[in-house]
């Protein structure tokens, strides 16, 4: 859509469903990736504890935004972003995933108008970062992290699935890569061989020719092999390390929970302490006081249940994960070795049926 540095991508979503919350069993909407966005932030930002599926990548090199395995790549992995939401049992359920798959394009302006970030006003990012120098600049103590030995296991576990699913997808990666090269080698290569047979003549043209087609036929194998890898391999363990990514910011809501839940407990205490020294050394103050503790005790024991509830909802989420990354990769797999076999089975037939002419040239 748009032309010159205002062009963008368009993708038509579409709905089916039966469920009664919508408006009909089929809708069509067109979508911008800015949209996708959106709905993935205000997910992010409403479900705490809940691993929002990632999205892909948003920046591109300018001159591949508009290539044909850019655009599929962006569009497969949006589509399984969309349909991971309609098939999570709370996600589906989303007010902002019905807008996003329903609304026409001036309900979907509307609703994206409204401040849906972390920070409502600019001067709240900057409170923050003055937080955050001043901490630095202070030498105040690092704040309190959960760790109890499961959690700290969990914590490993994800940064070592990271490391090892980032290996895997960039050696994927040189996979395709030598594919791609090996088959433009060999189109070379069949080039070179007529051409030789051609100067030669008599009965060794008609077999290099031959050599030079089945060069030339499996340089499209390969290739073909290439785009297989790219989209049913490595894309996968790309999915999959974004997927790790949305799960480290699930784990950083849920340190942000405990240590307020932490403070908040601490403060609780050291208040009820103050308070029960005050009843008898200051009665005149004690009934502001203990209005004051009531408030705080309230406002604890809700950060409590807040930091209780992500960790109830992660617990889920994590053998959630486990199950559909068991199926996602194993299948992923089972494509990769199911390509490599077939390729390699072409391959050699191919030059098989070209040996007994060779044998017979070389023996006349």
């Amino acid at each position: 859509m748009g032309t010159g540095v205002q062009s963008y991508i368009s993708y038509r979503v579409i709905t089916k469903t039966n469920l009664p919350e919508f408006e009909g069993a089929e809708k069509i909407v067109i979508r911008r990736y800015s949209d996708f966005e959106w709905l993935h932030d205000r997910l992010a930002e409403k479900y705490k504890g809940i691993f929002i599926p990632p999205l892909p990548e948003k920046n591109a090199v300018e001159k591949f935004r508009f290539s044909k395995e850019f655009i599929e790549l962006r569009r497969q992995a949006l589509d399984l972003f969309i349909n991971r939401l309609a098939s999570h049992p709370e996600l589906k359920q989303s007010e902002d995933l019905r807008t996003f798959l329903q609304a026409d394009e001036e309900k979907m302006d509307r609703a994206r108008s409204y401040e849906t970030g972390i920070f409502k006003k600019p001067g709240d990012f900057i409170q923050m970062f003055k937080s955050k120098v001043s901490d630095v600049v202070l030498g105040k103590e690092k704040p309190v992290e959960e760790s109890t030995p499961e959690y700290e296991k969990l914590k490993h576990y994800i940064f070592e699935l990271e490391n090892h699913l980032a290996e895997a997808q960039k050696q994927a990666f040189r996979l395709v890569k030598r594919h791609r090269e090996l088959g433009q080698s060999l189109v070379d290569f069949g080039k070179a061989i007529k051409l030789l047979g051609a100067c030669e003549g008599d009965s060794l043209e008609k077999v290099f020719s031959e050599v030079g087609s089945k060069s030339e036929m499996l340089s499209i194998k390969l290739q073909r092999e290439a785009d297989n890898l790219l989209f049913n391999f490595e894309e996968p363990l790309k999915d999959y390390v974004r997927a790790v990514q949305s799960i480290k910011a699930t784990m950083l809501d849920r340190a942000n929970a405990f240590r307020q839940h932490f403070d908040l407990d601490q403060e609780r205490k050291y208040k009820e302490l103050n308070l029960e020294k005050m009843k008898f050394m200051n009665p005149e103050k004690f009934t502001e006081s203990e209005t004051e503790f009531s408030e705080l005790k309230a406002a604890s024991e809700e950060a409590t249940k807040r930091y209780e509830h992500i960790v109830s909802v992660m617990n889920e989420e994590l053998a959630r994960f486990q199950e559909q990354k068991t199926a996602d990769i194993g299948l992923a797999f089972h494509e990769f070795a199911k390509g490599q076999a077939k390729l390699a089975k072409d391959i050699a037939d191919a030059w098989r049926s070209v040996l007994p002419k060779l044998e017979a040239c070389s023996s006349s």
